[in-house]
């Protein structure tokens, strides 16, 4: 018998990358779009990049020179930073980062940088919780729709199982406290054990942050059925409009069950959209949870953070002033930008459900389908693609149950992209409607003709 070269890991396909989400990639990379060189390409909106606000991170840097040079009042610190390896982390790195994150909560909550676990991005951090928190033959409980990577970041090495809580239109995608136990029994009947329940709020792909009486719904579920939270806060400080940011960790302060549930409620940030800085790989846990913390900290040895990027951006994060000013002028460009792409939908007739945060607005899209199913859908998604050029994400890939509704990023690209984005669009609208015309004036044709023949 010819043995195996490669591991059963290696051979699977439960990476979860063979959605439409990944193919959209795909097909961009290969035809980009550039103003210049290729003014017909592929126009990336599937990508939830932060970059509006480059030019206030690149003004600090040129009047704070030292931390990006490795030096500190003029002194090199080259080799210190070149040596330091200890995977608890920086110490002034995770007491900016704890006063960061308490700064974009309007400091109504305070973290302990002891509690922070340092990861190489927030893919890392939701990884090790699920190692921590879960194992093959038990669940965790998500929202729908949710991101599409979390198919492969939450189940591909850990053999944790995901299952769906179903939301509807009819409320806006709101969690429900029905729609939480269906999910738990529909786990109890795949002989599946549920750990916990990972909600991301702001949410992606929605736009939306949660409320208060969300919250105590999911916090009243998880003490009923004993079972961790996880909140993927990455978006936190890209809020833009009312209603504010809640965090989970404010949501369970003066609560009865307050010292049952605060060891069972995890955060999971990251400086990849609210600084927009995904290359510099910078994720973190927050948990009361002692055991957690030593065990996420020790697996954090296979993706740290490089001593440089947590130097330079310690200094970064120290300057309060600095970062307020950052966060104030980062959300009020992300709502001008929002606002654009709303507007400019909204004259080819197409909504969005009404967000207030994140990279990306939730397009409704149902009116411009062949047929009101997924294949319907898929069908739009191609048209997109190939024949309009724009790269965005079906709702298939993020599990919702309602075809017809799109994820459409708008803060990754220039103001003249996304206008010629919004120009497409209506390009495709004019196609799609005059397509409908021809075929209703063809069918009543052929009707006069028959009832002619008739007569």
């Amino acid at each position: 018998m010819k043995q195996r070269l490669h591991s059963r890991k290696a051979t699977c396909s439960s990476h979860g990358q063979d959605s439409s989400y990944f193919s959209g990639w795909e097909e961009y990379e290969k035809n980009p779009y550039d103003p210049l060189t290729n003014p017909s390409g592929i126009i990336q909106m599937g990508l939830a990049e932060n970059q509006l606000s480059f030019d206030l991170i690149e003004s600090w840097l040129t009047n704070n020179p030292d931390p990006a040079g490795f030096k500190r009042d003029g002194e090199s610190v080259f080799r210190e930073l070149a040596l330091f390896q200890d995977y608890h982390g920086y110490p002034a790195f995770k007491n900016a980062l704890a006063q960061f994150m308490s700064e974009i909560r309007g400091n109504k909550v305070k973290f302990d940088p002891n509690k922070l676990v340092l990861t190489a991005g927030a893919t890392s951090a939701n990884e090790i919780l699920m190692f921590c928190l879960a194992g093959p033959g038990e669940a965790f409980l998500l929202p729908t729709p949710y991101y599409p990577g979390f198919d492969r970041d939450l189940k591909w090495r850990t053999g944790v199982e995901i299952v769906p809580i179903h939301s509807s239109s009819s409320n806006g995608f709101r969690i429900t406290e029905q729609a939480l136990h269906e999910a738990h029994k529909r786990a109890l009947k795949r002989k599946l054990k549920v750990k916990g329940v990972l909600i991301t709020n702001p949410s992606n792909p929605l736009g939306t942050t949660m409320t208060e009486p969300e919250l105590d719904i999911l916090i009243n579920f998880a003490v009923a059925k004993d079972i961790h939270i996880i909140s993927d806060e990455i978006y936190s400080g890209t809020v833009f409009d009312s209603p504010g940011f809640i965090s989970i960790e404010e949501a369970i302060i003066g609560r009865k069950s307050y010292h049952e549930i605060r060891k069972r409620v995890h955060i999971v940030y990251s400086l990849s959209k609210d600084l927009g800085l995904p290359g510099f790989r910078v994720g973190a846990i927050y948990s009361n949870d002692e055991s957690v913390v030593s065990t996420a900290t020790k697996m954090s040895s296979f993706g740290l953070v490089s001593s440089q990027t947590q130097y330079l951006l310690s200094a970064m994060l120290s300057d309060v002033e600095f970062t307020r000013s950052y966060i104030a002028e980062n959300q009020k460009r992300l709502k001008e930008r929002h606002d654009v792409l709303v507007s400019g939908l909204g004259r080819w007739g197409i909504e969005c459900l009404k967000s207030n945060a994140g990279l990306f607005c939730w397009v409704d899209m149902r009116h411009l389908m062949s047929s009101k199913d997924f294949e319907g859908e898929m069908k739009l998604w191609k048209r997109f693609l190939y024949e309009t050029g724009l790269n965005i994400s079906p709702c298939s890939s993020c599990h919702c149950t309602e075809p017809g509704w799109f994820r459409l990023c708008f803060a990754n690209m220039s103001i003249e992209a996304l206008n010629l984005s919004i120009q497409r669009i209506g390009s495709l609208v004019e196609s799609i409607e005059e397509g409908r015309k021809q075929y209703r004036r063809s069918i009543g044709g052929s009707v006069k003709k028959t009832l002619g023949k008739w007569i």
